[in-house]
């Protein structure tokens, strides 16, 4: 297969990578997956992870490494601009915003750009695009499903208006499109540095940085959703799906996302294309912003039962890490070397060896600790702290799920601002709790408040 004028990506191994001694079985990917291979399988995975050129009969077993993100493919080209169309979807309040959305759009010249205004409270003109304006504020979802309606060249890519980006990144991003299984792709996206308190913070912990390593997006993996302030789609699938939900204000691109790879589609998060968003400009607005975000796991949940969950975890586990978190450090250090010979029995399958299963596991229960201690804070903190006022260990559960993160960040981040840093990593993920129990009176479900607990050894993760 042939394609944009290259035949073969280049591949990388994804950081969970564990072979067996006698090379013919993996471990790899996210949710771990377990391969075995014969003899041409294993110079296929030899060549993987020394970077050298795949052999001829590689397709079969690639394939299926690329379908569970055991690989990533880098691709060295890029796509004809003509094969693109932009679509901003933009609410305009004042000068400072007109400018910055012409400011974008002189960035990203060279492919037809449909601008479509949200029914801002000001007209304006913006050089270089097309503006289409609509009737009512309909919403971001809505304004893009507006724009696609226009397009007409097989790949759409769908910006926000406050992002800092270039041509050359969207078109590094439809590049992907090589592979006809990949129906979306987004890059990274950072916040825009600076040296005040938000920006800062926005820096280290903005909700739209998904990491540095590449994936696979799906429910239950290392990135389960990327956002749509960057989004490139092929525009017969988006149109084949209708688009974004219209009736979401708040989690349309997430929801997107999950029915593209429910229907088996494919979308990739590639962290190698690197866009800047703006940050949010004061406390309250960061604060409504994660508010905003949590009421959207409600009705997300809705459409896609127990994707929305706060939690992921490993039943033998969460065990050990909610005893640690309880100040109960005796049981858990008797339950520790349960958990790790269980998983060794557990693994043994994988013929990988007994120290590398060893760390695996604890990695996982490490991933763990801070998955529970971030659903204690992000949606289970109103009943937690109310309990916790007549028990002291759940108030200790509360205590060091909100506390010792915050501290662990303040050491490692070493910020400018560190009381401000503290209270607003504390502040951050209550105020998204807050949004999730106002969409559960909403959608009047407690089913996004669950967690999703698993007994198989293939659901470790080695991040949080």
């Amino acid at each position: 297969m042939e394609s944009f004028g290259v035949t073969i990506p280049h591949l990388i191994a994804d950081q969970q990578w564990f072979r067996s001694h006698d090379r013919t079985q993996l471990l790899a990917g996210s949710p771990l997956t377990s391969f075995t291979v014969t003899a041409p399988g294993v110079a296929v995975l030899d060549a993987i992870e020394n970077e050298l050129p795949l052999p001829s009969n590689h397709a079969a077993l690639t394939q299926r490494l690329l379908a569970v993100g055991a690989v990533h493919p880098v691709y060295d080209t890029s796509v004809p601009l003509t094969l693109i169309t932009v679509v901003i979807p933009s609410f305009v309040r004042d000068e400072i915003a007109q400018n910055r959305l012409q400011t974008l759009v002189d960035s990203i010249t060279g492919p037809r750009i449909i601008v479509v205004d949200d029914c801002s409270p000001i007209a304006f003109e913006i050089a270089g695009a097309e503006v289409i304006r609509l009737a009512e504020n309909i919403g971001p979802g809505g304004a893009r499903n507006a724009g696609l309606q226009l397009v007409s060249t097989p790949y759409v890519a769908f910006v926000d208006d406050d992002v800092v980006l270039t041509i050359d990144n969207i078109s590094a991003l439809a590049a992907h499109f090589f592979d006809e299984s990949v129906a979306a792709v987004a890059p990274r996206i950072t916040s825009v540095g600076g040296t005040k308190l938000i920006a800062e913070y926005e820096s280290h912990h903005s909700p739209l940085d998904l990491g540095h390593e590449p994936a696979v997006v799906r429910p239950l993996s290392r990135v389960s959703y990327v956002p749509a302030a960057v989004l490139v789609v092929r525009t017969d699938i988006m149109k084949e799906f209708h688009g974004f939900d219209s009736s979401m204000r708040l989690g349309e691109d997430v929801d997107l996302i999950w029915r593209l790879t429910e229907s088996g589609r494919t979308v990739r998060y590639d962290p190698t294309i690197v866009c800047q968003h703006a940050p949010r400009s004061t406390v309250r607005a960061l604060l409504r912003q994660r508010c905003g975000y949590g009421r959207s796991a409600a009705s997300l949940d809705k459409k896609h039962k127990f994707t929305a969950a706060p939690l992921r975890a490993n039943i033998v586990m969460l065990i050990p890490a909610v005893a640690l978190l309880s100040g109960y450090l005796f049981i858990t250090a008797a339950l520790l070397p349960f958990m790790v010979m269980w998983f060794a029995v557990s693994l043994r399958s994988t013929k990988i060896s007994l120290s590398t299963r060893v760390k695996l596991t604890m990695t996982g229960w490490f991933a763990t600790v801070r998955l529970f201690a971030s659903a204690v804070v992000r949606a289970w903190w109103p009943p937690v702290l109310l309990i916790g006022q007549y028990s002291l260990r759940v108030g200790a559960v509360f205590a060091f799920s909100a506390i010792l993160p915050a501290l662990f960040g303040l050491m490692r981040r070493k910020p400018l601002h560190t009381f401000g840093y503290l209270a607003l990593r504390v502040l951050d993920p209550m105020a998204y709790g807050c949004g999730v129990w106002v969409g559960v009176f909403r959608e009047r479900s407690i089913r996004c408040l669950l967690p999703v607990v698993t007994r198989s050894a293939m659901r470790l993760r080695s991040k949080a």
